[in-house]
């Protein structure tokens, strides 16, 4: 068994890691300041082929797998995850419905801009009274004279508002007991996307409120079959997981990078802090924690692209790198001191940042009820 990413996959982390931080470290601080949306570095994200890893040629994208797709959200996170979130959104939950639900034409239609970063999508999942429990969208869609007619709103997209969004795919009841995704085009009379948040963490990411007044569409934007909404989500939020698991790692992973170098340059009593056994024995920690949530991702991303079941390995790494990630950036935040409680170093960004991930595409509480489901527990 071997546990090593190949050679090829190091080459292409090298490659998103020099891109990285020579196109969006340097500004990362400033776009998080500003609550920021940087159009033009999106582009170059697209230029280099990160919207279409986990796609196939014939679509624009790379033909690589969930793995290859990890790799490049886990290095753009370690330098921000306001531009990881946005790649892992656009990929997984705004490309890939239409990939993996979409007609020959949907695929034709709206796929090669979207896989090559050239657009983005949002997936218009959750609803002020609908998170955890998804089950309970109430926005509705009706067929009206060969149109859905959508009613109703949802809250924190990501990707919705953007200057290159193209679509928003929205969930809908469109009969009784029934729950359809149907594909909105941006700038259909009756989609309203809301201001922008004010957000904690994630400020340079794009999320926004959506309502749907008496807002039509035609009867084929309809993704893959009626009343099949609710299983297609359900899927797409398990290649999520994992993608937002590698978020996770990139930023425990820069958390202790920052708290390894800082540890071995800043004194105390005349010694660097580094010397002493209750700082280095949080970077132990860290750096145990950051490689088992490593190996956790990678795992459920290996199965995902050998075609095996992986929904209760992606919900473990999930929970796990994410509360990791909490952890290492609360740590890293110890050691700086005063330090890491201002903007003047980077995992301030990263302790607000972090916390979303316990949240996003599932809560840590979802993915428990996953896990003990899996387990065979009745719950």
């Amino acid at each position: 068994m071997d546990f090593a990413p190949s050679p090829e996959h190091e080459a292409f982390r090298k490659v998103v890691r020099e891109f990285a931080e020579a196109e969006i470290a340097p500004h990362a601080a400033d776009w998080d300041r500003d609550h920021h949306f940087p159009v033009e570095t999106v582009r170059k994200m697209g230029d280099l082929g990160l919207f279409g890893l986990p796609f196939p040629v014939e679509y624009g994208g790379a033909g690589s797998g969930l793995l290859t797709l990890s790799i490049a959200i886990e290095e753009i996170a370690r330098v921000d995850a306001s531009m990881a979130i946005t790649l892992e959104a656009a990929v997984g939950l705004g490309a890939n419905p239409i990939f993996r639900f979409g007609t020959a034409e949907q695929k034709q239609r709206w796929l090669p801009d979207l896989v090559a970063g050239r657009a983005l999508a949002g997936f218009g999942l959750t609803e002020p009274e609908a998170g955890s429990d998804a089950g309970a969208t109430r926005t509705r869609a009706e067929l009206s004279d060969g149109e859905w007619v959508i009613n109703g709103e949802k809250s924190f997209i990501t990707n919705s508002g953007t200057p290159i969004t193209s679509l928003v795919i929205v969930t809908a009841r469109t009969g009784p007991g029934e729950i359809s995704t149907i594909i909105v085009p941006s700038g259909t009379a009756g989609f309203v996307v809301d201001p922008p948040y004010r957000k904690m963490g994630w400020r340079a990411s794009d999320t926004h409120g959506l309502h749907f007044e008496d807002c039509r569409v035609p009867e084929e934007n309809l993704l893959g079959e009626r009343g099949r909404g609710f299983r297609q989500f359900l899927a797409i939020l398990d290649d999520g997981r994992v993608a937002i698991a590698a978020m996770a790692v990139g930023i425990a992973q820069a958390c202790l990078e920052h708290s390894v170098a800082y540890a071995r340059e800043r004194e105390a009593f005349g010694k660097p802090i580094g010397t002493y056994q209750g700082v280095a024995f949080r970077c132990a920690d860290m750096a145990v924690a950051v490689d088992a949530a490593r190996l956790l991702t990678y795992r459920a991303a290996w199965l995902h692209d050998a075609g095996r079941p992986f929904r209760q390995e992606a919900a473990i790494a999930k929970l796990y790198a994410s509360e990791i990630a909490v952890d290492a950036s609360r740590h890293a935040t110890q050691i700086f001191g005063g330090y890491g409680f201002v903007d003047e170093t980077p995992v301030s960004r990263f302790y607000r940042d972090a916390k979303a991930l316990e949240i996003g595409e599932g809560t840590s509480e979802i993915q428990r009820f996953v896990i003990a489901r899996g387990l065979g527990l009745p719950l």
